[in-house]
Parts: structure tokens; C-alpha cells; sequence
């Protein structure tokens, strides 16, 4: 794993506008970087990514087989009991996940360490599964990155077939924030690949959701969602008038309500629990385990934090060495041993691995300057060096 300079495209920008990627500066600061990439080796994609990233994927699902039946779990999560229902019968119905994302501390050297997994609503998936291909197309035909240079990256084709394969018959939504360019460009996104994928879609925004007198949510023509996507936490749905309503709709998800066990950050503290001293997994113990004293360097997280939100980390001794603020923490907490972000020239690049169903499919970097990945990380493409 290198970080190579390679410089940018002459007109990237107006490239960006046509292929639809609006916000690639956000809010004056730029977003997407590529005057300089992440280089890795065949080996390193498949092994010390792609390969961990499946058996983790693995034993998240059999976590999640557990946690729906066991009470103690699920509160341990910080998941409502008004929910615990909608949760269960969500997994033994089967509902399909589409895609999440398992971030990692890696920088070419030993195990790709699990940070966590953002199973509900994680985003930068246009500019991973499109934009960053883009580059990588015309880095190859103007001569600009090395004759040969791929990329792991096979998550277009695979959203495109998974949502032809679990897409029910009618109408699906995508709805998010569209205020936000960010998140609108995500739902738009995944709405021109169910397009692809036969669907009948519509694009609205959250607050065009309503509720049929039968049970079904809709939009503003009242015409039912046979499934929805929401770039919306499952945690502040469950808190909004419509909340109670999920459990009877017959609207399906996506997410579905049993990624909740996934989305949190209680989940890295039963995996090391279920699978301790596994290579890809750091020691993690709720905050009132004793345990964590055990931990020496540490991270706390609140389990539903965001963007690094109220994540915090420590010394061996316990002194408070990098913090950033946030609304999250009253929903309990857990420790986890530090795996420090790699540096690169002074920067710390966080890894991405894209799952879409149950296979991984590709990778994002986010590149940051301090030790807590945060919303103003660059977005940095990769590439596979030619052997």
C-alpha cells in the first residue's frame, strides 16, 4: 500500500458536473481529492481486504441470527423494546440487505484491524462505485497511472443485479434528506441502478413519506411503496410518529429493520466476545465491563456515533488525547483497543470495504489529517499496481 502522487485531470470538475457528482466540494471545502492515490498490490486487495472482509461480513450475520432471539442483546444494543418485534420478524422473514460498508485500519503491513461496520446507511457509495472508476478509466487512457492498473471495484454491476433480484413487484422508493447533496446524490444513485435493474422507482424526499389507510407507505399520490429506501437511521425512525407502523406495513426495506443489530457499535464488543483474539478483530468491551481496563490505549465510541461523532480516544494511562464533539453518548458506550489510522505523508487514509448482499465488492478511501475520521475526510481514489 503506497500513497503515489498522479495528479489531476485537466477539467475534472466539469467531468464531475457531467457525470452527475454535485458534490464533490461541499460547502466550499473540497470533498474529492485526486492529486494523489492509494496504491495497492493484487495480494493486499485480496487477501488482506477482500478475504477478511467476507469472513467478518459471516460472522456479523451469524451475530445477528443470535441477537434477534435474545433479549439481553438487543438491549445491550440500546435498541427500543417497542422494536425488539419488528426486528425479529424482519430477519426470520429473510428481508434482503442490499449493501453496507466495514471500515478498517490498514496500511499495507499486518491484519486489517475492523473499526466498524456501517450497515445501515453509510454513504459514499456513488463516488466509490462510479467516480472513482471514472478516474481510474481515463487515469489508463490519457497515460496518466500505469498501463494495467485496476481496481477493486465491481460494486455497480453488483447493486444492479442485487436489486434485480430482490426488488418485489411495484413501486420502490428512494427517499432521503434532498436538502443535502450528499445524501440526495446516494438515493439518486441507487435509484438509476434499480432503474437499470427493471423497477419502477420514484425519488422523494423524507418528509413526502405518508401512511395508507391500509397499512402501506407511500407518497404524496398515495400510490404504496412495495419497498423503500431510506437514508435514514433506523434508530430515529423508530422514534417518529410513523415508527409503530413499520411493524404491520407491508412495505419492505431497505435497510431492513434487523440491520439495526449491525449498525451499532455494540456489535464489535460481542464479535471479539464470540470470536476473541480473531486477526481482524480488536478487543472490545462495553463500558461498564471491567474488561476495559484491560485495554491500555483505547477508543470509546457511543454505539449509533456518525462521521466519528463523540468518539474519543485515550492513552495507556488513560490521559484524553483526541476527542470530537457531537449529540451522541447517552445511549451507552463501548472501548475498543487503538488500532491507529496509518500516516501517509502526514495524512491517515481510513479503508472502506463495500459489501453489496452478502460478497464484498469493492473499496473507498477517506483521508483525514488527525486520528478520528470525521465528516470532513477527503474521498481519494485507489488503484492495484500492474504486477
Amino acid at each position: 500500500m503506497r500513497r503515489i502522487p498522479c495528479g489531476e485531470r485537466p477539467g475534472w470538475r466539469e467531468i464531475a458536473r457531467e457525470a452527475g457528482f454535485t458534490f464533490h466540494t461541499i460547502d466550499g471545502a473540497p470533498y474529492w481529492d485526486e492529486s494523489h492515490a492509494y496504491a495497492f498490490s493484487l495480494t493486499e486487495i485480496e487477501e488482506a481486504i477482500e478475504g477478511p472482509s467476507a469472513e467478518l461480513h459471516g460472522l456479523c450475520l451469524a451475530f445477528a441470527a443470535d441477537a434477534v432471539s435474545d433479549e439481553r442483546i438487543l438491549a445491550s444494543l440500546a435498541i427500543p423494546e417497542a422494536a425488539w418485534d419488528t426486528v425479529r420478524a424482519s430477519w426470520l422473514r429473510g428481508d434482503p440487505s442490499l449493501y453496507g460498508r466495514l471500515d478498517f485500519s490498514y496500511g499495507g503491513t499486518g491484519p486489517a484491524k475492523l473499526l466498524e461496520y456501517n450497515a445501515d446507511t453509510p454513504t459514499a457509495l456513488y463516488e466509490s462505485a462510479v467516480f472513482q472508476w471514472l478516474w481510474l478509466e481515463q487515469g489508463l487512457r490519457d497515460g496518466r497511472l500505469p498501463a494495467g492498473s485496476d481496481q477493486f471495484n465491481a460494486i455497480h454491476e453488483r447493486l444492479i443485479a442485487r436489486l434485480s433480484e430482490i426488488a418485489p413487484p411495484g413501486l420502490v422508493a428512494f427517499a432521503a434528506d434532498t436538502s443535502g447533496p450528499e445524501d440526495l446524490g446516494t438515493a439518486g444513485y441507487l435509484q438509476d441502478c434499480a432503474v437499470q435493474a427493471g423497477c419502477d422507482t420514484i425519488l422523494l424526499d423524507l418528509a413526502q413519506i405518508g401512511l395508507r389507510a391500509d397499512g402501506a407507505f407511500c407518497g404524496p399520490d398515495e400510490r404504496a411503496f412495495a419497498a423503500l429506501f431510506k437514508l435514514y437511521p433506523w434508530e430515529w425512525a423508530f422514534q417518529d410518529a410513523f415508527g409503530p407502523a413499520v411493524a404491520a406495513a407491508p412495505t419492505r426495506f431497505l435497510e431492513p429493520p434487523w440491520k439495526m443489530v449491525l449498525s451499532n457499535k455494540g456489535l464489535l464488543a460481542h464479535l471479539w466476545a464470540r470470536e476473541p483474539g480473531h486477526p481482524n478483530l480488536l478487543p472490545a468491551y462495553f463500558e461498564d465491563d471491567p474488561a476495559c481496563a484491560s485495554l491500555g490505549a483505547c477508543v470509546r465510541k457511543p454505539l449509533l456515533s456518525r462521521e466519528g461523532a463523540n468518539v474519543e480516544i485515550f492513552s495507556a494511562e488513560g490521559a484524553r488525547i483526541a476527542g470530537e464533539a457531537g449529540p451522541y453518548g447517552a445511549e451507552g458506550t463501548i472501548r475498543q483497543g487503538l488500532a491507529e489510522l496509518p500516516r501517509f505523508d502526514g495524512r491517515r487514509p481510513l479503508v472502506g470495504a463495500w459489501i453489496v448482499g452478502d460478497a464484498p465488492a469493492g473499496l473507498c478511501i477517506r483521508e483525514s489529517d488527525g486520528p478520528i475520521t470525521g465528516d470532513g475526510a477527503l474521498f481519494v481514489p485507489h488503484l492495484i499496481e500492474p504486477a
